[in-house]
């Protein structure tokens, strides 16, 4: 019994933490573009892609 007057404290205290690590989140846009990211890795400029091969020192 008296594990729960250290317990339910500590549980409200961690709670009140995710809460505010949550709305941290959420009002620095963390959640804005969600797959936006996802996208940009499947498609790849090609200005990127050229400047690549141009660079290589030929041998």
């Amino acid at each position: 019994m008296e594990s729960l007057y250290l317990l339910i404290p500590l549980a409200i205290l961690i709670a009140a933490g995710i809460v505010w690590v949550f709305l941290w989140a959420v009002k620095s846009d963390q959640f804005e573009d969600l797959e936006g990211p996802a996208h940009r890795i499947i498609m790849e400029d090609d200005d990127k892609v050229e400047e690549k091969t141009d660079n290589k020192p030929e041998k």
